[in-house]
């Protein structure tokens, strides 16, 4: 049976809705929960086939974002991290008008990297993909070692994101593999180009995942949104720097 995981938390009126990333679930979001709790209603959700969402197989971006859409509030602002930017990005596209505000944390329209694009190399993202099905847990490790790399917390924050995983239902191989090749074909550069909901974008300064370089193109192509690069920070920058972080969405939820 297909069943989407949600728990919500918190005293605010306010609703938000924060998505995790690849291979993980929504536990990564516990201490950014605590504070944010106090000024907002927060809904946190296993993706589809992640952590307590179970039965599903992989699936598209849109199929993805369908399906989290539907547990979701009527409208309420959304936080993505990484593949979660993704879907809460597709989100935004397909129903702006359930989408207060969108919050992309180290995430990009198109995370594989192209000639005039910086990103994650295609072949070490299908080198994931070949390693899944030979040492499935060991790639996982390895994917989560790399997204805390660089930061002065690095040991600290993989050994967190390890525990994270490892402390509810792993994701299915067919599961993972759809989320990298979501990531690997995905491009919603020029579809973004027309949204119209007020959009912020974080970033870590030492991502390896998602490059820093990509800031001043996403400004380019994006004039109207707002971007915020967190010195120190590497992939999981609310991990790493929890305070900083709260502090800068909040401000972006509650100004006007």
């Amino acid at each position: 049976m297909n069943t989407l995981y949600r728990e919500t938390i918190g005293e605010g009126d306010r609703h938000l809705v924060l998505l995790h990333g690849w291979g993980l679930n929504a536990q990564v979001w516990r201490y950014t929960a605590e504070r944010l709790a106090p000024h907002f209603c927060l809904h946190l959700i296993d993706l589809p086939g992640y952590g307590r969402s179970e039965g599903f197989g992989a699936m598209t971006l849109e199929e993805m974002a369908e399906i989290v859409l539907a547990a979701a509030p009527e409208k309420a602002a959304w936080l993505g991290w990484s593949l979660g930017g993704l879907v809460a990005s597709q989100i935004a596209l397909t129903a702006p008008q359930r989408v207060e505000k969108l919050i992309t944390v180290a995430s990009s329209p198109c995370f594989a990297a192209q000639d005039d694009w910086p990103g994650i190399r295609p072949d070490v993202l299908h080198g994931f993909q070949h390693q899944l099905s030979e040492d499935f847990q060991r790639t996982v490790e390895r994917f989560l070692a790399l997204q805390t790399l660089g930061s002065d917390s690095a040991r600290q924050d993989a050994r967190l994101l390890k525990s994270i995983v490892l402390g509810l239902p792993m994701p299915g191989v067919e599961v993972l593999n759809g989320g990298l090749e979501i990531l690997r074909s995905v491009d919603l550069r020029q579809p973004m180009t027309a949204l119209t909901v007020p959009l912020l974008r974080v970033y870590g300064a030492l991502d390896g995942l998602v490059p820093r370089k990509v800031v001043p193109l996403m400004d380019e192509l994006w004039p109207q949104s707002r971007s915020e690069i967190m010195g120190k920070a590497s992939h999981a920058p609310f991990i790493s720097h929890p305070d900083a972080f709260c502090s800068i969405v909040e401000s972006f939820l509650i100004a006007k």
